[in-house]
């Protein structure tokens, strides 16, 4: 057995061996090759990511990872089982050459295989990521509270935002938020909005809308999917699913969560009367306790999918 990178024709072999590996998993959604190759016409593609156990010169096992750190089951055919751990060693080797410093995994919740291999291999339960619906004809009613202000989100903002509730935000520095909010491909820059101190202006808390006719219908997808929801603050930087009404928000954990949570809330409506969206959807973070409090509250929960992580 070797193990080798991704070569050409690879594409129909790794849909082979996906599918013949995962088709007994709850709920299992086969892979297509024309799927596949959209994936590799993607600007992002990096066939240096795609690791392939190779017996007798045909492709019988394969792991993948990006440079985020997110990683794959290492599916392998029957019989091939043996090669996973050779395949997640060449991996987690090749991760560490390229100066990455910590591995994370996401399947959904009812796939005990991936759920056991993480688990005995250095991976720990790191958080939850909790979906959401409401439909925005049984909005909660907003709060008593004088007229808020609100405004875009501006670069002046973005240090003020990285210290409203430290953890949640997956991008670390200033630039690298610039590039997310003010230079993203898949949602403008007005997307993000601020609710101001009336003092000194600071932001207090800060929302996202995405409303885009093109993207899912929250109600017809499948929550308990392990993808990441575009939008929503604790996705940042990852590979996303994009859904038309996403609604998400960050503000510090003191007791005016709920209020503060309702006026973003209120305000993202208003902003939503010229369209045709008639549900909010979000996703939020178990170890975001007061942010998740606040969804319990006054949305329908969907399910959840788990997210384990490691250093390398």
């Amino acid at each position: 057995m070797t193990i080798r990178t991704f070569q050409p024709g690879d594409d129909a072999a790794q849909v082979s061996i996906y599918n013949e590996a995962a088709a007994d998993l709850p709920k299992f959604k086969p892979a297509t090759l024309d799927e596949m190759r959209r994936r590799l016409r993607g600007p992002d593609f990096d066939p240096g990511t795609r690791l392939f156990a190779v017996v007798q010169g045909k492709p019988v096992g394969y792991m993948t990872f990006h440079t985020n750190g997110r990683v794959s089951y290492p599916w392998c055919r029957k019989g091939h089982e043996g090669q996973a751990e050779a395949l997640f060693d060449a991996v987690l080797a090749a991760m560490r050459q390229r100066g990455l410093k910590g591995a994370f995994a996401a399947y959904r919740n009812d796939w005990a295989r991936t759920r056991d291999f993480f688990l005995g291999h250095g991976f720990r339960l790191a958080r939850e990521m909790f979906n959401f619906l409401l439909d925005i004809a049984e909005m909660p009613t907003p709060s008593a509270r004088p007229a808020s202000a609100f405004s875009p989100l501006t670069p002046q903002d973005l240090p003020a935002l990285q210290t409203l509730t430290s953890g949640v935000l997956r991008l670390q520095t200033v630039p690298e938020l610039e590039q997310y909010f003010f230079h993203n491909p898949y949602f403008p820059p007005e997307s993000a909005f601020v609710l101001r101190h009336r003092t000194n202006g600071a932001p207090s808390a800060v929302g996202m809308l995405i409303a885009n006719p093109t993207y899912a219908n929250p109600r017809q997808v499948d929550a308990a999917m392990p993808c990441f929801r575009l939008g929503a603050f604790g996705t940042e930087g990852m590979q996303t699913k994009r859904l038309n009404g996403l609604f998400s928000f960050l503000t510090s954990p003191t007791r005016d969560v709920n209020p503060v949570g309702l006026d973003l809330l209120g305000y993202a409506a208003v902003r939503l009367q010229d369209t045709d969206v008639e549900t909010f959807s979000a996703q939020v973070p178990s170890d975001a306790a007061h942010l998740l409090r606040f969804y319990k509250q006054y949305f329908r929960q969907q399910a959840s999918f788990p997210v384990f992580e490691r250093d390398l």
